[in-house]
């Protein structure tokens, strides 16, 4: 398996420059893998498929999904692939590697955790700065049009957040300039986390049925339903930094309730 990776990565920088590759080709893994785990949802939504694991009974209207997709398509072009092209100095700078041979795994092991708890602590307080009440109002009310979500809704935002969040993904690897390899597994897992998140249904196999402290797609969407700047769960990937400081008490409290209601056969939402 290392031999076939090797071939491959070999393969890409010997083609292609490592601007290209930087920028060029992290913006195009990025949408690919967005968009490919991101649409699925919105059939599911629409075919009724799957419903039975929904969380939340009411769909979006086409219209408003294929705002959504609009919307996303330009601020990728418009803001995405811009910070792409004009942090890759500041990368090279840190020390970003594009040559063989590829790390190990250990040490991408360590540094993609190393990028999870730092991005989970920048963003939990650049999330709850979002829900102060001039800046929601402003900003974060845009990411808030939709109540209940579903995947590509994940980075659907107004320009200012994009960029203001995006910080909390960016500054691990920043800091420690990884392997370019290993920021493109960092991106891969980050925007499949975030689409899980938002997806709108909570399956049997989703990963907070089994990870410990990991959000997931019931944690967050809690968050969006409550359309008011103080709706708690403001955590992205885990769910640590909610109960230290207690703002996820209405979440907790609704699934006390839902546990007490599951006997009666009554359903809470």
């Amino acid at each position: 398996m290392a031999s076939i990776m090797e071939s491959c990565w070999l393969y890409l920088i010997t083609h292609f420059s490592d601007f290209q590759l930087a920028c060029l080709g992290s913006f195009f893994l990025h949408e690919s893998v967005f968009f490919l785990s991101g649409l699925p949802f919105i059939y599911l939504e629409r075919a009724g498929w799957l419903s039975k694991y929904k969380i939340q009974p009411k769909n979006n209207t086409v219209a408003a999904q294929e705002k959504c997709i609009i919307r996303l398509i330009l601020y990728h072009l418009g803001v995405n692939l811009p910070v792409m092209i004009f942090s890759y100095p500041v990368f090279r700078y840190m020390g970003m590697q594009t040559s063989l041979p590829l790390p190990s795994w250990k040490v991408v092991m360590s540094q993609i955790a190393f990028y999870f708890v730092l991005e989970d602590f920048v963003f939990y307080w650049g999330h709850r700065i979002l829900h102060t009440k001039w800046l929601y109002k402003h900003v974060h009310s845009v990411h808030h049009e939709y109540a209940t979500p579903f995947g590509l809704t994940s980075e659907y935002a107004h320009p200012a957040e994009i960029l203001f969040l995006g910080f909390a993904t960016i500054i691990g690897p920043a800091i420690t300039g990884p392997h370019l390899s290993t920021l493109w597994l960092w991106m891969v897992l980050r925007v499949l986390e975030t689409v899980e998140a938002h997806c709108g249904y909570h399956f049997p196999w989703s990963l907070s049925n089994f990870l410990p402290l990991y959000g997931g797609s019931d944690f967050h969407d809690y968050h969006h339903r409550l359309l008011y700047t103080k709706s708690g769960n403001y955590s992205s990937t885990f769910t640590y930094m909610d109960r230290i400081f207690g703002t996820d008490k209405g979440y907790r409290k609704l699934k006390a309730l839902k546990d007490e209601q599951t006997e009666y056969g009554i359903k809470v939402m």
